[in-house]
Formats: structure tokens, C-alpha cells, sequence
């Protein structure tokens, strides 16, 4: 399978999983974290469950995946939200190395990429590689429409009201899809050192 066909396929995963999360009085938001075709970990929401506004679902998937894969950095691995990762969850999957990372609905409010630029930003790795990966490549608004649908579902008043706030999403004629490829970190002898050292 293509890395076009991979993607679809697990959007549309990540789609249908955050159409359950209202099942368990959660919003619609899910992550698919995967290496390659495998499905590494996959979560829903679990702030209202739990109590715990940090149980987003990247961060439940990401730290699923590091149990599941046995080690902190998730190189090589793919995560899938259908709403944009928020400035707190894009600083873990930076920090966890995490190649790739696909969404669906852009928040140009909230978005760590669309407004805090952590996920694009080359700046933090450079200052600190010792923390922080090298710039993702990230794919935004792939089936932005199909995973609009399922917060519409869920609540069509809170979803208008979340819209006419552009909170999340562009209008639909405006929708498209954006690749920006991933910038790999300069190889200096101290960053080659660093990472050695936290391997």
C-alpha cells in the first residue's frame, strides 16, 4: 500500500474511532499512532473519563505507543488526529521524534501548527536536540469534511458555535490539503554526540 492509500486508510480509522468517543460522554476527538501499516495505539479523549484535562487523545496514543514499542522516541512513526494537535500535544510528539503527523481539521486558533507553530518550528531542535526531533512533516485537512461530519453529528449546535468562532476548520470551498515536508535536523559533531548519548 502506498503512503497515500496507508493514509487514507488510517484517517478513516482515526474518523471512525472519534465517532464512538460521545459513547463514553467524551468529545469527538481521536489519535492513531502506527509504524508503517501497524497500528501502534489508538485512543479517544479521555479528559471527562478520567477527570484530567491532559488525557487528550495524542497524549493517551503517545504514551500508549512508547509502552507498546518499549522505548521514548517514536521515529519512523506516524500519528493520525481528526483535529489539529494543540500546543500541548505537539510539544510530546516533537519530543518523541515522531515522523509524520496527519490531521484532518485545521485549528487556526488553537493548532500547534496552524497558529503556535511547535510542529513546524526547526528553531527548538537546533537549540535543543537533545530534546526535541526534527521538524515532522505534517499533512493537514485530509478528510476534513468526512470528520467535520462526525462533530456535526454529535452536536450540531456546538459544532456551528465552534465553527462561527473559526475555532476549527475553514469553510468548506476553502478545504484542501497540505503536505509540508519534514526538515531534517543539521548533523553538527555535538548534536551526533547528544544523540548517542539519549539513544
Amino acid at each position: 500500500m502506498n503512503q497515500s492509500d496507508l493514509d487514507l486508510s488510517m484517517m478513516q480509522r482515526c474518523i471512525s474511532l472519534s465517532a464512538t468517543a460521545p459513547k463514553r460522554r467524551e468529545m469527538p476527538f481521536a489519535c492513531v499512532i502506527c509504524d508503517g501499516d501497524r497500528v501502534i495505539a489508538e485512543t479517544t479523549n479521555m479528559v471527562r473519563q478520567d477527570g484530567d484535562v491532559t488525557r487528550h487523545a495524542e497524549l493517551v496514543a503517545i504514551s500508549q505507543a512508547q509502552k507498546v514499542l518499549g522505548r521514548k522516541r517514536l521515529s519512523g512513526c506516524t500519528l493520525y488526529s481528526n483535529i489539529e494537535p494543540c500546543p500541548m500535544c505537539s510539544f510530546p510528539i516533537r519530543e518523541t521524534r515522531i515522523s509524520r503527523v496527519v490531521y484532518a481539521i485545521r485549528s487556526p486558533k488553537m493548532g500547534g501548527s496552524s497558529r503556535w507553530n511547535i510542529l513546524r518550528d526547526a528553531e527548538i531542535s537546533n537549540v535543543m536536540p537533545e530534546a526535541f526531533g526534527p521538524v515532522p512533516e505534517v499533512v493537514a485537512g485530509l478528510m476534513s469534511r468526512e470528520a467535520a461530519k462526525v462533530w456535526w453529528t454529535w452536536n450540531p449546535i456546538i459544532w456551528g458555535i465552534i465553527r462561527s468562532r473559526g475555532c476549527f476548520g475553514h469553510a468548506p470551498e476553502t478545504e484542501s490539503v497540505q503536505t509540508m515536508r519534514a526538515i531534517p535536523s543539521p548533523h553538527g559533531w555535538l548534536r551526533s554526540l547528544l544523540r548517542l548519548h539519549n539513544t
